[in-house]
């Protein structure tokens, strides 16, 4: 008997210690880039402007881009880690299921992509992995992967969510395939202005634009790579507090804080070969982001 309660607590407290606390999609303040590229890059940005109360419910106010009407409307049943977008019209609402963050592999989930480039229904997806990924804070979330289920004749592509941050398309679409070259593909989100998913392949850096974050006074910075070994130096540098060292995959290496020093020297002789991204963080809570190559 005493065998059997020593196991079962262990169990317990095994699962306690290894289970990953579900991440809210919607913070206090929310900001998404969305970037397409045809002869040129385009990104598009969507954000939360306040908050309402529809038939009971808290809502985050959608605006930007398309969204301007202030009728779209998001809210998140964190218990239930679900999201909604409510399209509030005179006398009707009409709210739909967007994520399921509680969806495990091998579930199948009817997407709906509402207002969106994408089919309003997207029909049947299955849920095929998912998958812990760092992102720019340097913690690991979920990934969730989607193909179409058979037989729907509907969608033909794949989806991408992330915990935390919703589609690698339009948070509007969870069905949408995050293509650069087709319907855009999620390139920044920042949660109450600090940055939490990043993808620069296709752009310069991740600043918040409706956020009331100003970035003139790092808009001097120069990077500049020194011949002998593997350091770079940032020059005026004096509004910099502190900057961050990412690997490609989002993953956090180090942090390097600045005591009001006009240069700031970077060694990156113990990485591999390879780019890296520098994430700058300055007074007046402004942000620029660099990319260097290690070699």
């Amino acid at each position: 008997m005493k065998r059997i309660l020593l196991f079962s607590i262990f169990s317990v407290f095994s699962l306690n210690i290894y289970s990953q606390a579900y991440k809210p999609l919607l913070d206090n303040l929310n900001e998404w880039h969305v970037t397409t590229c045809f002869s040129g890059c385009l990104t598009d940005v969507y954000y939360t402007d306040g908050d309402t109360i529809v038939e009971g419910k808290s809502y985050k106010i959608l605006d930007g881009f398309h969204y301007i009407s202030r009728t779209f409307l998001l809210r998140e049943e964190v218990n239930n880690k679900k999201v909604f977008l409510n399209k509030v019209a005179p006398g009707q609402n009409e709210e739909f299921l967007l994520y399921d963050f509680s969806l495990n592999e091998g579930d199948t989930f009817n997407m709906r992509n509402p207002y969106s480039p994408f089919p309003r229904d997207g029909g049947a997806f299955v849920l095929d992995s998912i998958i812990e990924r760092p992102l720019a804070d340097g913690n690991e979330y979920r990934h969730f992967y989607f193909s179409p289920a058979s037989g729907n004749t509907t969608s033909t592509e794949n989806s991408v969510w992330v915990e935390g941050a919703g589609s690698l398309s339009i948070i509007n679409a969870p069905g949408g395939n995050p293509d650069i070259n087709g319907g855009g593909q999620l390139s920044c989100f920042f949660k109450d202005t600090e940055i939490f998913y990043a993808n620069l392949d296709s752009i310069n850096d991740c600043i918040p634009i409706h956020l009331k974050v100003e970035k003139y006074n790092l808009d001097e910075i120069i990077i500049s790579k020194q011949n002998n070994g593997g350091n770079c130096v940032l020059s005026n540098a004096q509004n910099v507090k502190s900057i961050t060292v990412f690997n490609l995959s989002g993953k956090k290496l180090e942090t390097i804080t600045n005591d009001g020093q006009n240069s700031i020297k970077i060694d990156l002789s113990s990485y591999q070969n390879g780019m890296y991204i520098l994430f700058v963080n300055g007074f007046g809570n402004s942000k620029k982001s660099f990319k260097i190559i290690n070699f």
